[in-house]
């Protein structure tokens, strides 16, 4: 019976931890994107304003639900 809990265990850790990489992943490439739309915009490129603020929403999004 504790072999079973064990692994129920392990295996709980490591799908927070995969879901915690993955939301990681996405937050970093959201990251990148912002910055460079956001030089982009400094630099005059409105689409590249348009891009910035969407990608800022999305970490807004993501940094509220959490991993």
């Amino acid at each position: 019976a504790v072999d079973m809990a064990t692994t129920s265990q392990s295996e709980a850790d490591e799908k927070r931890g995969r879901a915690m990489r993955k939301h990681e992943e996405r937050l970093g490439k959201l990251q990148r994107a912002y910055e460079d739309n956001r030089k982009d915009c400094d630099r005059g490129d409105a689409k590249a304003c348009e891009k910035a603020r969407a990608n800022y929403a999305g970490m807004r999004e993501l940094d509220a639900s959490g991993y």
